[in-house]
């Protein structure tokens, strides 16, 4: 009698953290001949093409990310590049509690095929999956794995692409703590799903209980503005003109002391990217039905001379 293949579940509890990548980059692998309705083909004819699309914090392992809508964003956004700037799979959830449906494997298998379809894919791991980080310099069915890169646009803005979970002082300096905030930060979404369930049976749009929370507890603004600062910073001294991050859940783009700070937001909370379009505009995306524009670039910070 034939045995049976072993689960993503037996295979991690079998195999190291490092090596969580393989493991499920492999069984997505394996199963990407499978059709796929939401396919890059799939898309809108006379949908405009990005030049870049950048996105992170999606959590794949964890209830909270919106597959879906993630999914449905990429089917109306085809691109040349696309950024995933790190907390792509949820490592630290999936260590305690292995969760991963259909939809959360249907998004590993687009990234993929976007990968395969010409789109370059280029990954930097977070402190989520900082697993990942062993394999900088590799690639995984055609997605780039880098610590950090640089992007150029088309007006000649050199950003630097990096995850950002190295200026969060909690990560660098009381990991325990992170693990507390991140069980917390779990429950709060929890909450904010049933919220967004009624809301929805009674005909409300989507509205973020946790990105409310944050925006009214003082401390929490105060350690989203010291962030941006210091991230703005480094990219600086770096001797770049800006800088794409994740890290914090709170997409905005805005000028921090000559630099450009960006941020792509989340999608477990605000369903956000940054995009850049052909003529190098930058703008944050938050999705929903459809895509609305909520921050974009100044025009002066557009273009470099």
């Amino acid at each position: 009698m034939a045995s049976l293949s072993p689960s993503p579940q037996q295979l991690l509890l079998k195999v190291p953290l490092a090596n969580l990548p393989e493991v499920l980059w492999g069984q997505s692998l394996s199963s990407v001949q499978d059709p796929l309705s939401h396919d890059e083909d799939d898309a809108p004819i006379g949908q405009p093409r990005l030049r870049a699309i950048f996105i992170s914090d999606l959590h794949i392992g964890t209830p909270g990310f919106q597959a879906e809508a993630l999914l449905d964003f990429l089917k109306h956004h085809p691109s040349d590049v696309l950024y995933l700037v790190g907390d792509i799979v949820d490592g630290w959830q999936l260590r305690r509690r292995w969760f991963w449906p259909q939809s959360h494997n249907d998004v590993v298998q687009k990234l993929l095929r976007r990968a395969r379809k010409g789109c370059r894919v280029i990954y930097v791991p977070g402190n989520h999956d900082e697993f990942a980080r062993h394999f900088v310099g590799h690639a995984f069915g055609g997605i780039e794995v880098e610590h950090d890169t640089t992007h150029i646009t088309a007006t000649g803005m050199k950003l630097w692409v990096v995850h950002g979970d190295h200026f969060d002082g909690v990560i660098q300096c009381a990991k325990w703590l992170a693990y507390v905030g991140d069980w917390l930060y779990e429950l709060t979404l929890r909450l904010n799903r049933h919220l967004n369930s009624f809301r929805a049976r009674i005909g409300l749009a989507y509205w973020s209980l946790s990105a409310y929370l944050k925006l009214k507890v003082k401390k929490a603004v105060n350690f989203i503005s010291d962030f941006e600062v210091a991230v703005a910073h480094e990219a600086k001294r770096r001797g770049f003109d800006g800088v794409v991050c994740g890290h914090i859940h709170h997409a905005e783009i805005r000028d921090v002391n000559g630099t450009l700070y960006c941020n792509d937001g989340d999608w477990v909370e605000s369903r956000t990217a940054l995009v850049e379009h052909m003529d190098g505009r930058l703008e944050i995306i938050q999705w929903s039905a459809q895509a609305v524009v909520v921050n974009r670039a100044p025009a002066e910070a557009a273009v470099i001379a």
